[in-house]
């Protein structure tokens, strides 16, 4: 049994590939944000693969977001576990493959939970593209797509709390 706190405080898990670039940037987002805000939160991001278990992010993501102030230093990549679907109110993908992948792995009592993060963050985008193969700059969009989307995210868990 969940103790009454842990009810009272919402809990978001990001999702992407390999749980290198995009959900350990929403993870350190929202943290940043919610700790700003004086927000309790519980947040954490998982790759819907285990190719890179318990690797930093990556070095370019963690430039990117260092650079505006963000923490990685306590993310380790891993993948989404059985647990997470119970654990967590919002499983939110980063894109379409990482929702499909997640829509089968996920019991049918918990898909309700299952979201595509940009289009539950209310942005013009629905998905957030793999900055990986490519260049610093895609690691700058990626960064700001996801603060605009954490920032209406924030928004709707506080109204909601």
């Amino acid at each position: 049994m969940q103790s009454s706190e842990a009810l009272q405080t919402p809990s978001v898990l990001f999702v992407c590939l390999g749980n290198l670039c995009r959900s350990p940037t929403a993870q350190a987002v929202l943290e940043s944000l919610a700790a700003s805000r004086g927000v309790p939160i519980r947040v954490d991001s998982a790759g819907t693969s285990g190719f890179h278990k318990n690797s930093l992010p990556d070095k370019r993501t963690r430039d990117a977001g260092q650079a505006r102030g963000y923490d990685f230093s306590r993310q380790r990549s891993r993948p989404v576990d059985a647990e997470d679907f119970v654990r967590f109110d919002l499983v939110l993908a980063m894109d379409r493959q990482n929702l499909s992948d997640l829509q089968a792995i996920c019991p049918p009592e918990y898909q309700h939970k299952l979201k595509l993060f940009l289009q539950f963050a209310e942005q013009d985008e629905e998905e957030v593209p793999d900055p990986y193969y490519g260049g610093r700059r895609g690691f700058e969009l990626v960064l700001e797509m996801i603060e605009q989307g954490c920032e209406v995210l924030l928004q709707k868990l506080e109204t909601n709390a």
